[in-house]
């Protein structure tokens, strides 16, 4: 039996797999970069001039959805070769409700919010609300489709794959960002093309994919491409006067300013495919910190129907204070976010430790049972799905 092996009901486990530690240092990249862009949201706006403040709020904060995007990719790339289990999705869902749960009631005892059974409803469940953050929403609905995704995706030859890659990208991608030319679209939607894109890259190798030079200088050139695309659309739309605070994230953004935009994908995948190839030397450290950055994002913005953000980023750390007038714009932002990414981190690896650990201990003990009864449950919805 070797050191990583698990001894569970039923006998010896596989030796749990570790985890790459590239890709989850990439994981990590990626959550610093929505961090960024909640930073901007919430304190930037317009004056009417194209100030230095203003300038650098718009490019600290472009990366948010691209963020998103990467955080889908990882997903794609080792779920199509898996399958979602009981304890991976229960993992999922009771860390959004205990989050969403727990800021609510924090709040509501220090009198920052007023309590209602109705909120703390929506706070329990948080799927139910329709304010807070759309992804958190999505993500698990989009996490339940894996095992019908897997099932396309694994039966359609290499071919096919590609034609629903191309054609995905040409609707709701390139023609998308034509001025004029929208695609209406939610992230429900947006998350399968995604995980064609990945799971392409994972199911149907081709030396291009594996070329770490190519995707650096890719990801370099394409980042520089969105990066200016930000300055121009700003300039012009400066010019044609459309700049407003109703609409400063949307013709600055125009190429990034949603997940879908081409160069919001082109960034975040040749990004992801720089990380996938990316030599790193297994860590411990960066596994552990990369395993809280859905706890992360769920701390600082994605519960509390955005109670949490006006109490972090108005209340506590005064973005909007320091923008206007405040010399150290600069480093109060990134000092703030790496603030905000470290300190979240710290909570969630104690959740995990005297909550995560310990339920699972137990689930883990009482396996069969557990899984046999929600099993007949579950594939009676599904029916092609199984659980183990």
């Amino acid at each position: 039996m070797t050191k990583n092996s698990k001894i569970l009901r039923g006998g010896v486990y596989p030796p749990v797999k570790q985890r790459d530690s590239n890709l989850e240092l990439f994981r990590i990249i990626t959550m610093l970069l929505i961090v960024a862009s909640h930073y901007v949201v919430y304190g930037a706006s317009y004056d009417g001039t194209l100030s230095w403040r203003f300038m650098f709020m718009l490019l600290f904060g472009a990366w948010g959805k691209t963020g998103i995007n990467c955080f889908v990719l990882i997903t794609g790339y080792f779920m199509c070769k898996s399958q979602i289990t009981l304890k991976k999705f229960l993992k999922l869902v009771l860390e959004i409700c205990f989050y969403s749960t727990a800021i609510y009631l924090v709040f509501a005892l220090v009198g920052y919010t007023n309590f209602s059974l109705k909120s703390m409803f929506l706070a329990v469940i948080p799927f139910a609300r329709t304010r807070g953050s759309v992804f958190v929403t999505c993500y698990p609905i989009f996490y339940l489709s894996i095992p019908f995704l897997n099932a396309l995706v694994q039966n359609i030859s290499e071919k096919t794959h590609f034609r629903l890659v191309v054609m995905s990208i040409a609707v709701f991608s390139i023609w998308a960002s034509v001025p004029t030319f929208e695609m209406p679209h939610e992230y429900i939607l947006w998350f399968p093309i995604l995980y064609f894109i990945a799971s392409y890259i994972r199911l149907h190798p081709k030396k291009i994919f594996d070329n770490t030079k190519f995707w650096g200088i890719a990801t370099a050139i394409i980042f520089l491409l969105a990066f200016a695309s930000v300055i121009c659309m700003t300039l012009l739309a400066y010019k044609f006067n459309k700049l407003n605070n109703a609409n400063i994230r949307y013709y600055p953004y125009w190429f990034i300013y949603d997940s879908n935009k081409i160069l919001a994908l082109a960034v975040s995948v040749s990004a992801f495919l720089f990380f996938k190839n990316l030599k790193v030397r297994q860590s411990r450290f960066i596994n552990a910190v990369a395993a809280s950055t859905f706890g992360v994002l769920l701390l600082h913005d994605g519960c509390g129907g955005g109670t949490i953000a006006q109490w972090l980023w108005y209340d506590v750390l005064k973005i909007v204070d320091v923008y206007n007038f405040s010399p150290y714009l600069v480093l109060h932002a990134i000092g703030s976010v790496l603030a905000v990414y470290i300190i979240c981190t710290v909570i969630d690896q104690i959740r995990i430790l005297l909550l995560e650990k310990p339920f699972f201990w137990f689930y883990d003990r009482h396996y069969e049972k557990i899984s046999a009864a929600l099993n007949k449950v579950l594939n009676k919805v599904y029916g092609i799905l199984h659980i183990s």
